[in-house]
């Protein structure tokens, strides 16, 4: 068995001394600009104060499942956070596990008695069932960054005393922490510090506490399932959801790509949930946030720990957040009993590498993979031709880049061009915007499937192609 290292033990060795920074005495201007910095962050922590003291006192307790000693042991018991007035900022880098629960009738042993007579298995308020949704966020006050790791609900893997199956089942099995075991043990041991458990009615209700979120729906969604009362209709292009909508977009999963289409379409409405929400005024509303949604949360976390990750991504760049999905592959008709991700141990020993810290004796990990080796996807989002991208290819391949072709169009009309790290090598794509010299690079599992990186063609490379036309006529 994989021996699992909690996440401070994986980023001791990284730690960097910071430098205090000096201000000249003799500037009025800068005097008051860092008394108004100043009074800026006072205002943020009393509002962060306010919403601990709140929570603290009209908050139900968090945690709702009953962990036994050894459960517990799964997680490191650590402080993550400050104590007293620095209880708002993180003390070092956490690993977060978050499962996305959805619960009928049939999944657990004693089910409300008013579900009985229904003629459809609604969703229950419940924790017992299948982990629909599988999340490990590391929030580093070291590097400043947030990196979400989403893992396929049917990836194929070993459970402690259960033998093999999806990974979703672990839940079942043995709860949050025989799910946090299974996840350590897939990814290389990788430590587990805390889980947030928050099921489908939560989420629709979260949603709606924090104002609705704007995305853009990338097709018309449809489809009808009697059985569980649920209904998807929405229709393609950017709009503002309700909680109810967005938990369509969220659930639906019926086209060519399955489960993996739907964690695409998740970290769509996780970027523009983070877009939308982390800021102060969001800290601040965090008591009315949770009474919304508390009877659907069950967490280890404590709302101190809360409020220093909420913190956190107050002050993260969103430049840093990062999401990525564990490498694998779709399994073959016949190949097995039912379908499943096959997950790449190589891939994953590289990502955790880059992304979580933990590096393995045979791991040997390169800032930036040859660049004929790299598979490139040109995804077109402004609606012309394939021949307004042949200038686009043709730069590449003048930089060394062999391995391009062009994959479905991205439906959505992008100003500026997404130059996507499908596989989490981020360093590859900044070396390909750089070639180009447009365009913004986003760490992400948005792209093409097959692709290392894929190229969303935006506006720019319009403006780009019109300057390069023109400077080739003189």
């Amino acid at each position: 068995m994989t021996i699992q290292r909690s996440s401070a033990e994986e980023n001791q060795s990284g730690k960097a001394s910071k430098s205090n920074k000096k201000i000249s005495q003799n500037s009025t201007s800068g005097r008051w600009l860092w008394f108004w910095v100043g009074m800026s962050g006072i205002a943020m922590v009393s509002a962060t104060a306010g919403a601990l003291l709140a929570v603290s006192l009209t908050s139900t307790p968090l945690q709702q499942a009953q962990l036994s000693p050894k459960d517990e042991a799964a997680f490191d018991s650590d402080r993550i956070s400050g104590g007293v007035l620095r209880f708002s900022e993180l003390t070092r880098p956490v690993n977060l596990l978050v499962m996305g629960m959805s619960v009928l009738p049939p999944d657990i042993q004693n089910p409300p008695q008013e579900t009985k007579n229904l003629r459809y298995l609604p969703q229950v308020n419940s924790f017992d069932g299948l982990s629909d949704v599988m999340l490990l966020v590391k929030f580093d006050p070291e590097t400043k960054k947030i990196n979400m790791l989403s893992i396929p609900r049917d990836t194929r893997t070993q459970i402690e005393g259960y033998g093999v199956k999806k990974i979703n089942a672990a839940n079942v099995d043995g709860g949050p922490a025989l799910t946090a075991r299974t996840v350590s043990n897939l990814l290389g041991g990788a430590g587990i510090d805390r889980y947030i458990r928050i099921n489908v009615l939560g989420v629709a209700k979260l949603i709606d506490a924090l104002g609705g979120v704007t995305v853009y729906v990338p097709k018309n969604m449809k489809y009808q399932d009697d059985s569980q009362h649920l209904y998807i209709n929405l229709k393609a292009g950017k709009q503002h959801l309700s909680g109810d909508q967005a938990l369509q977009l969220l659930r639906f999963r019926h086209d060519e790509l399955g489960d993996i289409g739907r964690i695409q379409r998740q970290q769509m409405v996780i970027r523009a949930l983070m877009d939308q929400t982390l800021n102060p005024a969001t800290v601040a509303q965090l008591p009315k946030v949770l009474d919304v949604v508390k009877e659907h949360i069950d967490t280890n976390l404590t709302v101190e720990e809360l409020v220093a990750l909420m913190g956190f991504g107050v002050r993260t760049n969103r430049s840093n957040m990062q999401m990525l999905m564990l490498p694998g592959r779709f399994s073959e008709k016949g190949e097995f009993d039912a379908s499943y991700w096959l997950p790449n141990k190589d891939g994953i020993a590289k990502l955790m590498a880059q992304h979580f810290g933990l590096e393995s004796e045979q791991q040997q990990l390169g800032t930036t993979a040859n660049p004929r080796s790299l598979r490139i996807a040109i995804q077109d989002s402004t609606g012309g031709d394939r021949s307004n991208l042949q200038p686009l290819i043709a730069a590449l391949e003048k930089s060394g880049y062999r391995n391009i072709y062009i994959a479905k169009a991205w439906g959505e009309p992008l100003e500026v061009t997404h130059v996507v790290a499908q596989q989490g090598d981020g360093d590859s794509a900044e070396s390909i915007r750089n070639t180009l010299g447009f365009g913004e690079v986003r760490v992400e599992s948005t792209g093409n499937l097959g692709s290392d990186i894929s190229i969303q063609v935006g506006q720019d490379w319009l403006q780009q192609k019109s300057i390069l036309e023109n400077s080739g006529t003189k």
